[in-house]
């Protein structure tokens, strides 16, 4: 799979046929500051690379999707502010989304999803 940047593209679920606006922090300083800061967030982050993540300082519970290198999901866990996520070993991705979000869009172990370009 191509080395990603930060900015901006789609999320598209195959499962669901879904689409969301998707943005991607690929760089250190992007992964750090991901979700911090904000009151709401529309659509999904995309941490790449990522094993784990945590919630300290966060303001809203969030929708965590682990994903191989295959953008495969392997898990999902909803994560109240304040908490630390184990990593996952065959991890190379963490998809972030205010909570509630991946279970309307049909994301669950086992689902593929695509980034596509923004339009």
């Amino acid at each position: 799979m191509a080395r990603h940047q930060d900015g901006f593209a789609q999320l598209h679920v195959v499962s669901s046929g879904m689409i969301t606006s998707l943005e991607i922090a690929a760089s250190y300083r992007a992964r750090t500051r991901g979700l911090l800061g904000r009151d709401t967030f529309e659509g999904a982050l995309l941490l790449t690379p990522a094993t784990s993540v945590h919630t300290w300082h966060m303001r809203f519970p969030i929708d965590v999707a682990y994903l191989d290198h295959h953008l495969t999901v392997l898990t999902v866990r909803t994560m109240r502010p304040g908490r630390l996520g184990l990593p996952r070993i065959r991890a190379r991705h963490v998809l972030e989304s205010a909570a509630g979000a991946m279970a309307e869009w049909g994301v669950a172990p086992g689902a593929r999803v695509e980034i596509l370009p923004s339009e």
